[in-house]
């Protein structure tokens, strides 16, 4: 039987189990300890009042507590930097906008925009600032250049930037510098640059000796010209491709601007002197042709039949010259004009002290005509030519001689 006793015992305990699991009532805890001064334990942290602060990068406690930078700064390892605030980034001084290689951050400028970096500023590889735009340019002596520029003290180089940025490049022989000029070994002069060959001015197209290098006219193409020099006088003549038939007595000299041949006699000689110059391939004979010879005849003896003392040959073969060559010979008397096999004269005072140009052309049927000064004096058909030519005192008979200046001969051009 239980007892009352026993009942409540029961009750108390049922009672104290109630109680313990009542959520209502907080458990007991540990109130802090105030004589404990609070701790910041990680590295760059500082206590901060009542608050741990890291003093690397708090703008209000840069390298400590208090130390406040400035609204155009930032703390960044523990020091305040000057930044840009440009849109929602910050920016570090000196910082090259990654859009724009030719703009960068500097504070002290406007905090808030890019500033533009300075025209020669590198920008690229091969590349510099221009404007604010980043572009293939040269930086020389302190001056920009753009690409292909030349140098102002010598048009034969120029800014290449593939090449070098910072000095000039030299251009290519054949390059055009100037009017009339083109670049060669880095000068600039009168040359012609032609199918990938530079020529010297005056020099004449080796496939076409009517045409020549004339820079005033053309750097780039041949120029056609009026005739081909065959001889130029005060030059010497085997310079320029002639050789010579002589015996003695003869004299050749130069003055200056002309050749001058002199043949003579011996007293009593049964040969005279013999001075005759001849030039080969001075024309293609197998098509029409025109010379021309400034010539004065000072003194000549009258020829004999396929002789003269001066005389022109339109055809000649070494080495004297064959009896087709000798009777077309035009001879020049004191004061007549004629074909050596005497079938045709013209009278004509050529010993008058002045120079005459005398003009043998030949056209496509072999029809020779000889001019003075531009007046035909002689015709001739079936002429024979070789293409070599020969001009002076073409005998040793005695007492034919002749003295002749030669000024030029020319081949005229079609």
């Amino acid at each position: 039987m239980i007892s009352i006793r026993d009942t409540a015992l029961c009750c108390i305990v049922v009672l104290g189990l109630v109680t313990a699991c009542d959520g209502d009532s907080p458990p007991p805890s540990d109130k802090p300890d105030a004589s404990v001064p609070l701790k910041c334990d990680e590295v760059g942290f500082a206590l901060c009042g009542d608050t741990c602060v890291n003093t690397t990068n708090d703008p209000a406690h840069c390298g400590g507590c208090g130390n406040a930078c400035a609204t155009s700064e930032a703390c960044q390892g523990a020091a305040c930097v000057a930044i840009c605030r440009i849109g929602d980034q910050q920016i570090s001084d000196g910082a090259v906008n990654a859009a724009n290689a030719c703009e960068q951050c500097v504070p002290a400028m406007s905090s808030t925009t890019w500033t533009q970096r300075a025209d020669g500023t590198s920008c690229n590889d091969g590349q510099f600032c221009s404007a604010g735009v980043c572009s293939p340019k040269c930086f020389i002596h302190g001056a920009l250049y753009d690409a292909g520029a030349p140098n102002p003290a010598n048009p034969c180089e120029a800014c290449v930037p593939t090449t070098s940025t910072t000095t000039w490049t030299q251009r290519a022989d054949g390059a055009s510098c100037s009017d009339g000029q083109v670049c060669s070994a880095n000068v600039c002069s009168p040359k012609c640059f032609i199918d990938g060959a530079l020529h010297d001015a005056g020099t004449p197209n080796p496939a076409n000796a009517c045409e020549t290098c004339v820079p005033a006219t053309s750097t780039t193409t041949w120029t056609a010209r009026a005739s081909v020099p065959l001889l130029v006088g005060g030059t010497d003549i085997a310079e320029q491709g002639w050789a010579t038939v002589v015996q003695t007595p003869n004299t050749l000299t130069y003055g200056a601007d002309h050749v001058r041949l002199a043949t003579s006699t011996n007293p009593g000689g049964r040969t005279s002197g013999q001075l005759l110059i001849t030039r080969a391939n001075a024309f293609d004979a197998t098509k029409p042709f025109k010379l021309q010879v400034t010539m004065q005849v000072e003194a000549v003896n009258n020829h004999n039949q396929l002789d003269s003392g001066a005389g022109i040959l339109g055809s000649f073969t070494p080495p004297f010259g064959n009896s087709t060559d000798r009777s077309q010979m035009i001879y020049l008397d004191n004061a007549a004009i004629g074909w050596s096999d005497d079938t045709q004269s013209s009278a004509f005072p050529t010993t008058d002290g002045a120079y005459h140009v005398y003009e043998l052309a030949v056209d496509a049927a072999k029809v020779a005509t000889v001019s003075i000064d531009g007046v035909a004096k002689l015709t001739r058909n079936n002429f024979t030519a070789t293409g070599t030519i020969a001009i002076g005192d073409q005998t040793n008979d005695p007492n034919v001689d002749g003295t002749v200046r030669i000024k030029s001969v020319e081949r005229i051009c079609p």
